[in-house]
């Protein structure tokens, strides 16, 4: 990898941070910006230069990373006035690694494509964890010559799979959801089921690895769920975020989702609950909740 290749990199929170960092330890020049900006001035340790202004870490690179919150957001910082589209260089490549509407990438990618700036949506699954050890799952909607020329970048940082055209990497991203939503469901159920059931649920999970219900959220977040430790990993209000997504776009397909809809609702009322900022593995709070349990 030339070490000529400029990185603008916008949005350094949980997973943001080990991202660049990544980057820039494998020899990237990498220029960050963040709203908050106590979360970037962090990274100048390691070589990344401190933007003041997003325009100031994208103007020059040769690519932009997005991890930003939300479509909202996203859309503000690029498409918005002095935008990233704005202030990017011809024939650069803008990767939104955010979770967005499919809607939303496509909408980015055409308006990259009037700029003649490369898009690609490549949002992640593997949570803080996987971000600093470089082990994401990164699904990837774009051109074919687009992620060819990106894909040793994306390496960095994980796995990339290109699924399809600008938005299937949105798409995959929203099936990986529904899949972690509903398996932290079904998983929380069976604690709640063990330990009312007087079985020790830490020994329950020790009975069931290797066996087809083993996962890696009954593998990681058992554990947490036994020890009430929530500190977020990926925060509850993001998987909502996500599975309201997921139901808006099955609901335009016509497809009905009933487990899916359902594991939606508990999230929505673990939010409405005041549990937003903690870990997605918090929704067993919400089933002691409905079940009478101290929590």
């Amino acid at each position: 990898m030339s070490k000529q290749i400029t990185v603008g990199f916008i949005g350094t929170g949980i997973m943001g941070a080990p991202m660049a960092a990544n980057l820039a330890e494998a020899g990237y020049q990498v220029r960050a910006w963040n709203r908050s900006p106590d979360k970037v001035l962090a990274l100048s340790s390691l070589g990344i230069e401190v933007s003041e202004t997003p325009q100031h870490a994208t103007e020059q690179a040769d690519v932009v990373v997005v991890m930003l919150s939300s479509g909202p957001v996203c859309d503000e910082v690029i498409l918005g006035p002095g935008g990233l589209l704005a202030s990017m260089k011809p024939h650069s490549t803008l990767v939104v690694m955010s979770s967005i509407p499919v809607e939303t990438a496509q909408n980015q990618a055409r308006a990259a494509a009037e700029q003649s700036i490369g898009y690609l949506d490549a949002p992640v699954s593997g949570g803080e964890q996987g971000a600093k050890e470089a082990k994401l799952a990164i699904m990837v909607g774009g051109e074919n010559d687009v992620f060819d020329r990106t894909s040793a970048l994306l390496s960095i940082l994980g796995k990339p799979v290109r699924v399809g055209p600008a938005g299937t990497g949105q798409l995959a991203k929203l099936a990986n959801q529904l899949i972690v939503a509903n398996t932290i469901a079904t998983v929380s159920e069976a604690v709640i089921l063990a330990e009312r059931g007087g079985a020790d649920p830490s020994k329950v999970r020790e009975a069931l690895l290797g066996g087809f219900a083993d996962s890696t959220i009954l593998q990681s977040h058992v554990p947490r769920m036994i020890a009430d430790d929530f500190i977020p990993g990926g925060p509850s209000k993001w998987q909502l975020k996500d599975t309201q997504t997921a139901m808006s776009l099955a609901e335009k397909l016509s497809l009905e989702l009933p487990v899916s809809s359902l594991v939606n609702e508990l999230f929505t009322d673990l939010v409405a609950h005041g549990d937003g900022e903690l870990d997605h593995s918090a929704l067993i709070r919400e089933l002691k909740r409905r079940n009478g349990m101290s929590i």
